[in-house]
C-alpha cells in the first residue's frame, strides 16, 4: 500500500427529494490510498450506494467535498467527463444493465483502453484484459447475451480496469453472482487493483467476503459511519453495538444449531446515540 491518497472525501451529505427530503448520507468521510481496498458495509438502505455514487461523481452531494488525486470531483452532467476523471471507474451490481447488448464485448473493453490512452498511457488490447480476468480471449467478438452472469461481471471488471483507474468503485459487484464465484471474483478485483496501484472502494453486504479482501472497513447505519478501522481488528473485537449486531447476524449456526436472534427495534433505536468508533 502506498502513501499516495487517491480519494479523500469529507463530510458528505446526500439528500433525495421528498417532503421532508430524505437524508441518505449524513456526514460521511473516508480516505483511500493507492493499493488499498476499503470496504463499506451495512444493511440495505444504510447509504452505501449513495456514498459510492457521490465519490464516483455520478451524483452531486448536497454538502461536503470529494477530492480525487488532489483535485475536486465534479458530478457528471451533459458534457463528457473530464479526461483526468476517467481514472475513476465504477463496477455496478448488475452487469446486464451496464453492458450494451448491441455491442461486442471486446469493443466495450476497448472503451476503457481509449480512456487510458487519452490520459497518455500506453495502449493495450481487449484480449489482454480478458486474459487477466480469466476469460477466453477468443470471446472478445461475442455479445453480452452469450455469457453467464459471472462472466459478464468479469467483462465489466475488465472494461473498468482497461481504463487503468486510480480508483475503482465497486457497488455490490458480487451480489448478483452465484455463491461459488463470489469470493473468486472479489479476490480477483482486489488483486488486479493492487497490481495496478489503484485504490478500491468495495461495497457489499457479504461480510464473509469483506473479511477476506478489505484492508479497512467502514460500517454504516442510517447514513452515518458507526465504526471504522482495520478489518481484522473490527472482526476480532467490534466496539460499536451496531457492528456487534451486524457481525452477530452472519448466518453461522451456534453450537445448538440456531442462528443469532435479530436485534429488537429498541436496540436499533440506541445505535445512533452511541458515538462513532474510529481508529
Amino acid at each position: 500500500m502506498s502513501d499516495r491518497i487517491v480519494l479523500d472525501a469529507h463530510d458528505l451529505v446526500v439528500r433525495y427529494p421528498g417532503s421532508p427530503p430524505v437524508v441518505a448520507v449524513d456526514g460521511v468521510s473516508l480516505r483511500i490510498s493507492a493499493g488499498e481496498t476499503v470496504a463499506l458495509v451495512g444493511e440495505s438502505g444504510s447509504g452505501k450506494s449513495s456514498v459510492a455514487r457521490a465519490v464516483a461523481g455520478i451524483d452531486r452531494p448536497a454538502e461536503g467535498e470529494v477530492r480525487f488525486d488532489g483535485g475536486a470531483v465534479t458530478a457528471l452532467g451533459i458534457r463528457r467527463r473530464a479526461r483526468e476523471l476517467t481514472a475513476i471507474q465504477m463496477v455496478f451490481q448488475d452487469p446486464s444493465t451496464s453492458l450494451n447488448p448491441r455491442r461486442r464485448v471486446g469493443d466495450q473493453v476497448s472503451d476503457g483502453i481509449t480512456a487510458a490512452r487519452a490520459r497518455g498511457l500506453e495502449g493495450s488490447r481487449p484480449e489482454e484484459w480478458f486474459e487477466r480476468v480469466g476469460l477466453d480471449t477468443a470471446a472478445v467478438s461475442r455479445f453480452p447475451h452469450q455469457f453467464s452472469g459471472g462472466q459478464k461481471q468479469r467483462i465489466a471488471i475488465a472494461r473498468a480496469l482497461a481504463a487503468r483507474p486510480h480508483l475503482l468503485v465497486a457497488d455490490e459487484p458480487i451480489s448478483a453472482l452465484d455463491a461459488s464465484t463470489q469470493t473468486s471474483v472479489a479476490a480477483l478485483m482486489r488483486d488486479l487493483v493492487s497490481e495496478l496501484g489503484a485504490g478500491m472502494l468495495f461495497i457489499s453486504h457479504d461480510l464473509a467476503v469483506v473479511q477476506r479482501i478489505a484492508d479497512r472497513t467502514l460500517v454504516m447505519y442510517g447514513g452515518r459511519v458507526m465504526e471504522s478501522g482495520d478489518t481484522a481488528a473490527i472482526w476480532a473485537a467490534p466496539r460499536h453495538p451496531y457492528t456487534r449486531a451486524l457481525l452477530g447476524a452472519i448466518p453461522k449456526p451456534d453450537g445448538a444449531g440456531r442462528v443469532p436472534v435479530s436485534p429488537t427495534a429498541a436496540e436499533r433505536a440506541t445505535w445512533t446515540d452511541v458515538p462513532p468508533v474510529e481508529d
